[in-house]
Formats: C-alpha cells, sequence, structure tokens
C-alpha cells in the first residue's frame, strides 16, 4: 500500500487520471434515481488525498479547470443572458440576487449560533449551493492573506464546509422540485406551449399547403403580409400555375396561388386562415429541379451572422426553413444567428447546393476542432478581469478571481459572438467537452489537495454542525424560490426549476428538471439564472469569509 502512494505521490498525473475515471463510475451511480454525476469526482479525490499528506495535484490544473469550465459556461449563456433583460429578466435576476444574500444571511446567523469557523462558514455557503467556483474564490482569498504556517490547515477548512454540506445541496433542491411540482399541479406540456416563441423548446413543426383564396392576402409583399398579420411561419415555396419557386419577402401572391406554410401547428392554422383554405393535397418538390438538405454550420466566416445578413434567397436563390442547434428544432426566421455546430435545412436549386454546401462549410470535421487564438484570447481577458481589485466601502478589496472574470467575458463575448474576422464562440460539442474536462480537473485538484486535513480536521471543524446547518440553507433557498416565484411572481414552473438550477449552479437539478418537464424550458432558466448566481456566490463567499473573520 505505501509503494502504490508513493506511486501516486511521485505520478501527480496517474493520480489525476485515476480519480478522473473513479469518479465519472461513482457519478453514474443512481440511488432512487439520484446520482451525484461529475461531483463524485471531488469525494473520490478526498478519498485519495486523505492516504497522505503529500498527495496532491499541480496548483495549476485546479486554475485551468476552474477557467475553463466557467469560460465555456460564459460562452453558452452569453446569448440567453442579455436576451432575457429584453423580458423580465432583470426581475427574475433581482429574484435571485435576493435569494442568495437571504442565504448568506442565514449562513452568517448559523456560524455565530453553532460557532463555525469563518472559513468553515463559508465553505458551507458554498456547499449547500453547490458552488465550485465559489470555494475556489474562498480559497483564492485565503491563498493571498493566510500566514505560511496555517495556509494548509485554512485551505481545508472551506473545503470541509463546502464537501459536507454539498450532498444535501443537491438533494435538497431534487426534493423540492418533486414535491412543490405535485403540490401545484404543474401541467409542464401546456406551460410550454406559452413560452414557444422563446424558441427554446422542441417545436412541432409541420408543413401545410394552402390555397390563396383571400383577396386581402393578394397584392402585398410577403414581408408586410407577415408583419401585419404576426404570422409566425416561414413561407417554404409557391406555386403558380405550372411553375414552382421559391419565395422571398418581396413575393406576392394571386389568388389561386398553392403555398406552403411550415411551423408550429397552431400558428400555420392561423396562417393558412388568413390567405385562404387548406389544399386538398400537399405540395411536393419536384427534386429534379429544387433540392433540401441539412447542412453542417462549419464555416467561421458566417458564424455569428444572421440569415437576414447572407441574404440568401437573392445571393443563392435559396432559402432555410429550420435550424437544429443541439437536440432541438428551430423554425428559421431573418434575425436567427447561426453558430458553429447548427444544423440548417436548406432548399435550393439543385445546380446552387453545392455552392451553399461551401459556404455553411457541411464540414463535421472542421466542428471537432477548436479556434485555439479566440479561446487564449478570451482566457487571457478573464485572467486579468479576474485580477483587477474591486475596492469596497470600508476599505475592502475583492476581486472577481479566476471564477468570475473568465465568467464576465465569456458572457460578453459570447453575446457578441464575432467582432470582425475573430468567432468568439465554439462548436456545441467541442464547448460541452471542455466543460465537462474543465470541472473535472477543478473537481479533482480540490479534492486531492484537501484531503488529507478533511478527515483529521472533520469533528474539530464542526462537521456535524455544517451538515445540518448547510442542509436548512438549501431547503430555505429551494422552498422559497420555487413558492415566492411561482405564487408570487408568476413564472412557469418549468423555466423557475430551471433558475433554480441556475441559482444552485447545479446540473444534477437541471437534468432532473428537464427529465421531469419533458421540454428544454429548464435551459432557459438555467442560462437566465446561472452567471448572476455564479458572479453573486463568487463575490458573495468572499465577503462572508472577510466579514466573519473580522
Amino acid at each position: 500500500m505505501q509503494s502504490v502512494v508513493a506511486l501516486f505521490v511521485e505520478e501527480p498525473l496517474l493520480l489525476l487520471f485515476i480519480v478522473a475515471g473513479l469518479g465519472y463510475l461513482l457519478g453514474h451511480v443512481q440511488v432512487k434515481g439520484i446520482s451525484l454525476g461529475v461531483a463524485a469526482v471531488l469525494f473520490v479525490g478526498l478519498a485519495f488525498g486523505a492516504l497522505s499528506p503529500e498527495m496532491a495535484l499541480p496548483p495549476v490544473v485546479v486554475d485551468l479547470g476552474l477557467i475553463i469550465f466557467v469560460y465555456t459556461i460564459g460562452l453558452s449563456s452569453g446569448p440567453g443572458f442579455f436576451a432575457s433583460f429584453k423580458r423580465k429578466g432583470l426581475r427574475d435576476n433581482l429574484f435571485v440576487l435576493l435569494i442568495l444574500l437571504l442565504a448568506a444571511a442565514m449562513t452568517a446567523g448559523l456560524a455565530a449560533l453553532l460557532g463555525l469557523r469563518a472559513t468553515v462558514a463559508a465553505g458551507m455557503y458554498a456547499g449547500s449551493l453547490t458552488n465550485t467556483p465559489a470555494l475556489a474564490g474562498i480559497l483564492e482569498t485565503i491563498g493571498r492573506s493566510a500566514p505560511a504556517d496555517q495556509l494548509a490547515v485554512l485551505s481545508a477548512e472551506p473545503v470541509i464546509g463546502y464537501s459536507v454540506a454539498y450532498p444535501m445541496g443537491v438533494i435538497a433542491m431534487l426534493l423540492a422540485v418533486y414535491v412543490m411540482q405535485r403540490v401545484f399541479g404543474i401541467d409542464y406540456r401546456a406551460e410550454a406551449k406559452t413560452l414557444r416563441h422563446y424558441n427554446v423548446i422542441e417545436q412541432e413543426l409541420y408543413t401545410r399547403t394552402v390555397v390563396v383564396t383571400n383577396p386581402a392576402a393578394a397584392g402585398l409583399p410577403v414581408s408586410e403580409l407577415f408583419r401585419r398579420n404576426q404570422w409566425d411561419v416561414v413561407l417554404s415555396r409557391i406555386k403558380r400555375g405550372g411553375d414552382i419557386a421559391l419565395a422571398a419577402g418581396e413575393t406576392t401572391f394571386d389568388l389561386g396561388d398553392r403555398v406552403v406554410l411550415v411551423g408550429a401547428p397552431e400558428e400555420v392554422d392561423k396562417a393558412v386562415a388568413g390567405l385562404g383554405e387548406p389544399a386538398a393535397e400537399q405540395l411536393e418538390l419536384d427534386r429534379s429541379d429544387y433540392d433540401f438538405r441539412r447542412v453542417f454550420v462549419s464555416n467561421p466566416a458566417i458564424a455569428g451572422r444572421s440569415l437576414s445578413e447572407l441574404d440568401l434567397p437573392h445571393a443563392y436563390g435559396a432559402i432555410v426553413s429550420r435550424v437544429r442547434r443541439g437536440d432541438i428544432d428551430l423554425l428559421a426566421h431573418g434575425d436567427t444567428v447561426l453558430e458553429l455546430g447548427d444544423r440548417v435545412r436548406v432548399v435550393a436549386r439543385r445546380a446552387d447546393m453545392a455552392g451553399l454546401t461551401a459556404l455553411f462549410g457541411d464540414s463535421y470535421k472542421a466542428l471537432s476542432e477548436v479556434n485555439l487564438l479566440s479561446l487564449s484570447i478570451g482566457l487571457a481577458l478573464g485572467v486579468i478581469i479576474g485580477v483587477i481589485p474591486i475596492p469596497l466601502p470600508g476599505g475592502v478589496r475583492i476581486t472577481l478571481g479566476l471564477a468570475g472574470g473568465p465568467l464576465l467575458v465569456g458572457l460578453l463575448l459570447g453575446a457578441r459572438r464575432r467582432t470582425g474576422g475573430v468567432v468568439w464562440t465554439i462548436p456545441y460539442s467541442a464547448n460541452l467537452t471542455l466543460r465537462q474536462v474543465g470541472l473535472t480537473l477543478l473537481l479533482a485538484g480540490i479534492g486531492v489537495r484537501s484531503g488529507y486535513t478533511f478527515f483529521t480536521s472533520f469533528a474539530a471543524s464542526g462537521g456535524p454542525q455544517v451538515f445540518f446547518g448547510g442542509m436548512l440553507i438549501t431547503f430555505s433557498v429551494a422552498f422559497l424560490t420555487l413558492i415566492l416565484g411561482y405564487k408570487v411572481l408568476k413564472v412557469p414552473f418549468g423555466l423557475l426549476t430551471g433558475m433554480l438550477a441556475g441559482l444552485g449552479t447545479q446540473p444534477a437539478t437541471l437534468g432532473f428538471a428537464l427529465q421531469q418537464a419533458d421540454n428544454e424550458l429548464p435551459n432557459l432558466g438555467y442560462a437566465l439564472a446561472f452567471p448572476v448566481a455564479t458572479i453573486t456566490k463568487v463575490v458573495v463567499a468572499q465577503l462572508l469569509l472577510i466579514m466573519l473573520s473580522g
């Protein structure tokens, strides 16, 4: 046994891979349908770290994992985060902020009541709200201010608070969602239909042919006709006499035209009623002249551009009817912004299809590659922003750290998508891969580094008190969020469960919410709440440490 421990001490990379692999296996073990997921890597790391005080991974592993994880989260959440403020995003984010401040006040009160050290209480706050970046921010603050001879112990105490509170931080939120959806009698399908226009739920798209018989629909350009009637459909093609053509914004209808519409059933039915009457037979596409195909968006030159900018009807005589992003089909509009990894359904003349394929790229191999220049610039900017000191009243100075800085930069660059020839976003699949690798490095590094002190100092650092204190915080936060959000703010419950997952920055809660809702609404709530929740917890956790230490 001693020789194995010595091997792990001498070969930290070997230790990293074993911890990551075993953590992956443990994370997929389900108890009553609940699993730890990637968070299991932290607990495996703690177990290995407990074998020897010399067991550790290089500090750069933790830092690298942290900045990659939060930066990729920012890139993917940026567009949805800023777009949400056009609706009720400001109100909802203020709600999230107030809940997190309430949790901080509860933490301070429990620390005084239970006699917890400031380091342990700050870790309990991060653990009860399952936020690893907040824990990393606490450790950064301790690293800057702690005496060298006390650094090891003081750095381990937040991890004790975090690790003890974390399991119930996951379980309590899952239980809250499970209980309250039954108390409120939630109909997820009905709620999803009310938010179809957000383009974040799987759209039941279908095609319908209509004969134009309404005189009011004749003679007006399609763009004006659709604007007046607020029809949320795509006009695919039009048959006039014996000729079939693709429609554009300036196309006008004649009575007797047969038109193909694509969209959600209720939207298509509304447009059919306004144009005329359903055709007896569907207008099939003659593929000897026109063709349709799904192609990958892999060309960086068009990533981050809207369909209206590409002007496909005039440049290529083509239209895009649908965009598939991840596992979701979206109806294509002029303001739809293309992202690397999207699959677009194009309709065009067969002779033009090769040029369109070249325009979009259609290379699966290219989607597996990451632009290291834009990635490196974004990460470097995040690190710079993270180390800038922020003065607060009372002479206190904090930083966003390696957690908040890259996240903030990721949000801004993700929303911007591109600057000139530089595309900031990365393909969907590559983003998920980098995110998981980053989180695995972070959790493994923290666990191994703190394992020995965790097990030798558990009782002395108030382990039992932390468990019950953290459980009280998480249950209070979860039930208050769901009750106030649904009953007072009238947030749709599917959206609200995603907000709760984002508030807790908890992928396990998000996965459970998606499973219960059976649609993508929780993802919208998660993207809305996650950035503000992460930055808030990173800052508040450091402030708790400073104030409770004083």
